[in-house]
């Protein structure tokens, strides 16, 4: 599913994120911003254990934090290290939508044109897949709505089906469709 906000397209997709061709993928990490399992350990084994040295060299952070690293070997230029828990590996709506934010300031001081983003907080997380997409979506079409946004293309590149209907579901209803 795709729809416009203001210059930006924004889409769900079925895949594997470490595939995509964007200027940046989103790492849900913790705050140590080591990379472990799920998304973080994907791009790590993809992209290369460089990735993971130059995020843990900028924390640990606060959760809801994010910081920015190269690509390594991913077709993305950079990889958003979300901060959407911390050691306990525990987070909520509340804390997934603080991190989004923090997600898009960055990729808007970057001037980052385009994004890819995970499910934050649905894996180690146990956050249902509604919560997050509710969460993540409002925050994108929120923030997309100013005129001053860098970002021309978000996608959201979820990899089970509960994830891809939970955030079809949540976009058709933010765009006023049936759902």
């Amino acid at each position: 599913m795709r729809i416009r906000v203001g210059k930006t397209s924004v889409a769900i997709e079925r895949g594997d994120i470490t595939d995509w061709e964007v200027d940046a993928v989103v790492n849900a990490a913790n705050s140590t911003l080591a990379m472990g399992a799920g998304v973080a350990g994907a791009i790590k084994r993809k992209g290369g254990v460089i990735i993971e040295e130059e995020a843990m060299g900028q924390g640990p952070v606060e959760v809801g934090d994010a910081v920015l690293t190269t690509g390594g070997n991913l077709m993305a230029t950079h990889v958003i290290h979300a901060a959407v828990m911390g050691p306990d590996l525990k987070t909520d709506g509340a804390t997934i939508a603080r991190t989004t934010r923090s997600v898009l300031a960055l990729a808007d001081k970057h001037r980052i044109t385009s994004l890819a983003l995970p499910a934050l907080g649905t894996g180690v997380g146990h956050v249902a897949p509604p919560v997050a997409a509710d969460a993540m979506l409002g925050e994108v079409v929120q923030h997309l709505k100013q005129e001053s946004t860098s970002l021309r293309r978000v996608v959201f590149v979820l990899y089970q089906d509960d994830a891809e209907k939970a955030f079809t579901h949540s976009l058709k209803r933010l765009a006023g469709g049936p759902s």
